[in-house]
């Protein structure tokens, strides 16, 4: 960063062993040189208007680069080598910038509202593992009945349906038609052992007819329809 802020004084700044990168404390070749626009401690301060290109990613504006600037200029030359030598110094002035600050502030303010989270998710947990056992309960309870009901409507539905369809009519029909036969032949024997009369006969054979011709009718439209 510093290595944005002057050019002549990196060698005579540097100490001889230094916590700071090569990038920030300058190259040990640099020429002591003077310009325009360096301070009373011989600072060669390079202005952010001297830049024509914006700043890469990752680097401060010009705006902020001036404010630093400025709290740099301020400085003796005994301060700026304490910055490069001293790293508790060097922290100091860093945590006093104010675009460190912000972000400082902003870290703690996400940090509390993270805790309060985490807290306002511990207090319902109680009142999760309740509702937790609710489900249980009505899950072995009620929802046992509501499956048990389900699948006796479900049976008497497939009943019913079985019971309309063509084929059971058919069925039905038939069955019917050959009780009518039974009974005739039963109605025959009790004639021929003169158990009844023929007056009962008739009466009683002619029913059984009718309803087995018009149930062998219904029977044969059915049949045909479908």
């Amino acid at each position: 960063m510093f290595k944005s802020f002057w050019g002549s004084q990196e060698q005579e700044a540097q100490p001889q062993s230094s916590w700071y990168p090569p990038s920030v404390v300058g190259s040990p070749n640099s020429s002591r040189t003077s310009t325009p626009g360096s301070s009373s401690t011989g600072l060669n301060v390079q202005r952010p208007s001297d830049h024509s290109q914006s700043s890469p990613h990752g680097q401060v504006s010009p705006s902020e680069a001036a404010g630093i600037i400025n709290l740099l200029e301020d400085k003796s030359v005994d301060e700026l080598r304490k910055l490069l030598s001293d790293k508790d110094a060097y922290n100091e002035f860093l945590l006093s910038l104010e675009q460190v600050k912000t972000q400082n502030n902003l870290r703690d303010e996400l940090r509390k509202e993270t805790l309060q989270l985490a807290r306002e998710n511990l207090e319902k947990e109680s009142r999760m593992v309740e509702l937790r056992n609710q489900c249980r309960i009505i899950r072995t309870t009620e929802l046992a009945a509501a499956q048990e009901k389900l699948s006796e409507l479900q049976r008497r539905k497939e009943e019913t349906v079985k019971f309309y369809s063509a084929s059971s009519h058919f069925q039905r029909l038939q069955d019917s038609m050959n009780k009518i036969d039974e009974e005739s032949e039963t109605l025959h024997k009790q004639l021929l052992d003169k158990e009844i009369d023929l007056s009962t006969f008739v009466q009683k054979h002619k029913k059984l007819r009718t309803t087995y011709h018009r149930q062998a009718l219904v029977h044969l439209a059915a049949k045909t329809s479908s």
